[in-house]
């Protein structure tokens, strides 16, 4: 029976970029791995939470290799500095979590950048950093590339039309990117969650608790035990797409 359990060993020393990763998804991502002994590269843009974050994951595994960096991803200088630290440290990449993302509601909301700086942190920059990512991956004919998404590119609710175009474009850039690099060894799946319970949630935490005691709201912890399954599958099983709602959230 133990041939039907993930082979989570095979996870200990992978080396992770991790977008966001200083709250939410991102953050329970990271201190996930990090009890499988992934070594770690978390960016957010805020350096107290930063830190504060580098902490906890310290916390929850002593031993682990984890960096840091304040990064805000619409900046390219920034990017390429990151990605520089990154062949400092490791000389590759073995995975990369795209996870930083904005909320918006209608376009009828906001101006022209408030609109041009989400689009910059909700696609851009996840084009860009798959691209760094690939080509160090290309290198070792290996590697797994995680877009979280969600489920409004399928809902398309009313209110939420500028989130909803960002996460539309990423799951079409997901589904051709897939294609053009899975013969070189490179996986790359799209993962959908519902609601969840994260700081891009504008209700108070009173309501939001509601929610998830009523199974209308995931944990980040529930995204990130999703995560962990993709990446713990065999070489040859490919997740290529993963959507993740609340029981009850009717979407």
């Amino acid at each position: 029976m133990n041939n039907f359990l993930p082979d989570l060993t095979q996870l200990a020393q992978k080396r992770a970029l991790i977008t966001g990763g200083t709250s939410g998804i991102g953050l329970a991502t990271a201190l996930l791995l990090a009890k499988h002994g992934v070594r770690l590269y978390i960016i957010g843009r805020d350096e107290e939470k930063l830190e504060q974050a580098l902490e906890q994951i310290k916390d929850e595994n002593e031993a682990v290799e984890v960096y840091g960096m304040s990064v805000d991803v619409t900046e390219a200088s920034a990017l390429e500095k990151l990605f520089d630290s990154i062949d400092k440290h490791w000389g590759g990449l073995d995975i990369l979590i795209n996870n930083a993302a904005l909320g918006h509601g209608s376009i009828l909301e906001g101006d022209f950048e408030d609109w041009n700086y989400l689009v910059k942190t909700n696609i851009t920059a996840y084009l860009a950093c798959c691209n760094y990512a690939a080509k160090r991956m290309l290198q070792q004919n290996d590697g797994h590339i995680i877009n979280i998404g969600s489920m409004s590119a399928e809902a398309r609710q009313e209110g939420s039309s500028v989130y909803v175009a960002s996460k539309s474009a990423l799951q079409g850039f997901s589904e051709a990117f897939r294609k053009e690099i899975n013969n070189d060894g490179i996986c790359v799946t799209l993962i959908e969650p519902g609601a969840v319970d994260t700081p891009m949630q504008d209700s108070s935490q009173e309501e939001k608790d509601e929610k998830i005691q009523n199974l209308e709201m995931l944990l980040s912890e529930d995204v990130a035990r999703s995560v962990l399954y993709v990446l713990s599958q065999p070489k040859r099983c490919a997740i290529v797409d993963l959507k993740i709602r609340p029981l009850k959230q009717l979407i």
